[in-house]
């Protein structure tokens, strides 16, 4: 028997049904069956038409979007300065921003925690604020990371072509750096949005009693109703699997 590089994949393939596709298939069996075991839709039913959980997939969509949008506003200037910076070694400066994901997420949010009591003195006055607060700290450098790969990868014959052309600052930004990133953007919007939804732990330690999504499936679970939290899990599954339709749509593939 000849060897072939496809056999390389195995490793691979044996490691993506043992610890990807059964556990999918274990939530999936859960979201479509009820107490006794039997096939039914009524737990789709049910979260649809619960008041509480629509009130609770509103409120992180909303989290998840203004998180998102700050992190855009503060990750794209600063990859294009970093892009376009003439410093050498700058992918030490890009080393800074991923440093603190070398540092547990605990005490990281933890030390956040000190700094904006020390600031506020009661962070239960403004639960929204630190929560968002919390959240971009958290996922700022996967935004980061995303944009300036595709920024730095601009080539820049293309911008001196634009100027050549007679475009401005203004033009040349939404003209051919924000297209030719619509990648990135889409990588980092994918990156950020999606954990962001779920990430129900800095709400907790922040003093954050609203629930996200995150924390109505950690509720199910606690209380033994796998039925239910996975449930609302097969519905994450459907926003991932759609919002990764709309980034291939995005990146013209």
């Amino acid at each position: 028997m000849r060897f072939k590089r496809s056999f390389l994949s195995i490793p691979y393939v044996i490691f993506l049904l043992i610890f990807v596709m059964a556990p999918l298939a274990v939530v999936l069996v859960f979201a479509f069956t009820n107490g006794s075991g039997r096939p039914t839709l009524s737990n789709f039913i049910g979260f649809f038409r619960s008041s509480r959980t629509i009130a609770t997939l509103v409120y992180s969509l909303f989290v998840a979007f203004i998180t998102t949008l700050v992190c855009m506003f503060i990750a794209y200037p600063t990859a294009l300065a970093l892009a376009g910076s003439g410093f050498r070694r700058k992918h030490i400066l890009l080393l800074l921003a991923v440093v603190p994901m070398w540092i547990n997420f605990t005490l990281r949010i933890t030390a956040l925690k000190e700094v904006l009591d020390a600031i506020e003195g009661n962070l239960a006055f403004y639960p929204f604020l630190n929560t968002i607060i919390g959240q971009v700290y958290d996922f700022l450098p996967f935004m980061i990371l995303p944009l300036y790969n595709v920024l730095d990868e601009i080539d820049p014959s293309l911008l001196e072509a634009g100027r050549d052309l007679g475009a401005g600052k203004a033009g040349l930004f939404f003209s051919v750096m924000l297209p030719l990133s619509k990648p990135g953007i889409m990588s980092g919007i994918t990156m950020v949005f999606l954990p962001a939804m779920t990430n129900y732990v800095v709400l907790d330690m922040l003093y954050n009693s609203t629930f996200i999504i995150g924390s109505l499936i950690g509720s199910y679970f606690n209380a033994y109703d796998w039925h239910n939290g996975s449930m609302i899990s097969a519905i994450l599954l459907l926003l991932i699997a759609l919002f990764s339709g709309i980034e291939r749509k995005g990146e013209g593939r």
